[in-house]
């Protein structure tokens, strides 16, 4: 609760005009951003329409079905009644998501719905303690037309034109049918297709016209970064390496890390997590098997040599595997549950889609000095590509930098809790940002060990450099870090916002560990 009390006074001072919101309220960077997608780096749009949000305090506003002394309504159906008065929609206009609770509070998602198909952008989420709301968010549209629910394009003639556009293939998820809001307020229906390229780490739905053909908006589920392990609360393999005895949190993982339904595994593979390294288009074999019974994992990281020879290899790997269970279960304990479309293949009846554990691809072959993660939705497994760095001699290990691991899985949780599993909606630039922001955050906050919060360098280790990859270091420092709210007005790349942002957290963890 502290550190909500801390967000809502951020909030009021910005509604209050203490702070001004550094972007113009006619910036295309909350609504619209733009990508190079492909070998022939076309241009194609994310659009995401003008979203309201209201907040009504801890104590929140009684919904409808209250007000009619209904006292037995579900979340789902008490959001929905909110959403009928507060946007003066009918219940057809409403098509449930999903939702989930943690603790006393329940979320319940809804998109916007036209001839009984769902507008994939323009959604709705609902925040619910008891039979009060505490805040809300929609960016339901009024068109100015909607197309025909009928599609005069196939499916088949859809795939091709994904593929044709971004130079990717159709990776047979099933096709959707859905309606879009374009920022002309149109809405027109369309074939929703994902198509991967291996070779280049990318990772797309497209949306095409069902009646033109024209590619109408792509949504990028992968998360890159240009960053700079190992218990989880270290940075790099230079500050130290220890035997960690029996890790798993109980709660998260009942069965700990080394079972996936019915099945015991003795290497990098489990019920949350998969570390490996791929060869070519091959895919996930090349796991690390246990160095001696049972699941004993013990492999010396050398760094005189190069990080592809034996056992660093192996290291990369088991610190992988490690470090994505380590933030599986740390994230588990604060509401990222299967409810919560966590990434989990056997989901233990408790909600959520399974079969989507998360896939660490260790110095992997489609790039160097870098590394991302990309986001499908909930019951599709999340990937994250890591990558050696070429920076100094030899060479260094992504997979070994701790802040790196967990900024990439950083990622995937808030593109899951954000938008209710869709992996949809961190899209424009300003989203983007944020989402940069909150990785760069949670790696700041899993590296603190003591009551006063250190200076934080991302990417150090891997670059040889103690600035590490960011502007400057995260730090209470104005001299160190100049950065303030306000110089959001002057950023339009994803990672110089999210430094902010990431920033701004640095600033509310010092002043909590103060407390």
């Amino acid at each position: 609760m502290a550190l909500i009390r801390v967000l809502a006074s951020i909030a009021l001072m910005i509604a209050s005009g203490v702070v001004a919101a550094p972007w113009d309220v006619t910036s295309r960077h909350t609504t619209h951003r733009v990508r190079s997608v492909g070998p022939s780096k076309v241009k194609l749009t994310s659009y995401h329409p003008t979203a309201t949000f209201e907040a009504y305090g801890v104590e929140g506003v009684a919904h409808p079905l209250a007000k009619r002394g209904v006292t037995d309504a579900s979340s789902a159906e008490a959001a929905k009644s909110f959403l009928e008065d507060k946007l003066g929609v009918k219940a057809d206009a409403l098509s449930h998501k999903g939702g989930h609770a943690s603790e006393a509070t329940s979320f319940e998602y809804f998109r916007q719905s036209l001839n009984g198909i769902p507008v994939a952008n323009a959604v709705a989420n609902v925040a619910l303690k008891g039979d009060k709301v505490t805040s809300f968010g929609a960016s339901f549209v009024k068109p100015k037309s909607v197309a025909a629910a009928e599609p005069k394009l196939t499916k088949e003639d859809a795939i091709s034109k994904a593929e044709s556009t971004t130079g990717a293939k159709y990776n047979d998820w099933p096709t959707s049918l859905e309606y879009f809001a374009k920022d002309s307020d149109h809405v027109v229906l369309t074939h929703v297709v994902q198509v991967q390229n291996a070779e280049t780490s990318e990772w797309y739905e497209i949306f095409v016209d069902a009646n033109s053909g024209e590619v109408v908006n792509v949504i990028d589920f992968v998360s890159d970064a240009s960053y700079r392990v190992i218990p989880l609360n270290v940075q790099d393999p230079e500050k130290g390496y220890s035997v960690q005895t029996d890790p798993a949190d109980t709660t998260a993982s009942p069965y700990g890390w080394h079972q996936t339904g019915s099945t015991t595994t003795s290497n990098t593979s489990g019920n949350n997590v998969i570390s490996y390294k791929a060869i070519l288009l091959i895919g996930t074999t090349g796991t690390s098997s246990q160095s001696s019974a049972t699941n004993n994992y013990d492999y010396a990281y050398n760094s005189a040599v190069s990080p592809t020879t034996s056992p660093n290899v192996d290291a990369a790997r088991v610190n992988a595997f490690y470090t994505g269970n380590m933030v599986h279960d740390l994230t588990y304990k604060y509401g990222f549950t299967e409810a919560a479309y966590n990434f989990q293949n056997d989901n233990y009846g408790k909600g959520g889609a399974g079969n989507d554990r998360v896939k660490i691809s260790v110095q992997d072959w489609t790039g160097s000095n870098n590394a991302n993660f990309a986001t499908p939705a909930d019951g599709q497994s999340g990937q994250m590509r890591m990558y050696t760095w070429t920076y100094t001699t030899p060479n260094r290990d992504g997979a070994l930098e701790n802040d790196i691991v967990v900024h990439e899985y950083g990622h995937g949780v808030s593109n899951r809790l954000t938008g209710g599993g869709t992996g949809r909606c961190l899209q424009t630039t300003e989203a983007g940002g944020m989402g940069e922001g909150w990785s760069d955050a949670l790696a700041d906050i899993t590296e603190v060990n003591s009551a006063t919060m250190s200076d934080f360098t991302l990417g150090s280790f891997v670059t040889g450099m103690s600035g590490g990859i960011r502007s400057y270091p995260y730090s209470t420092s104005k001299t160190t870090n100049p950065l303030t709210y306000g110089s959001l007005a002057t950023l339009n790349e994803v990672h110089d916002i999210g430094e902010v942002w990431a920033l701004i957290w640095h600033e509310i963890t010092a002043s909590l560990l103060s407390k």
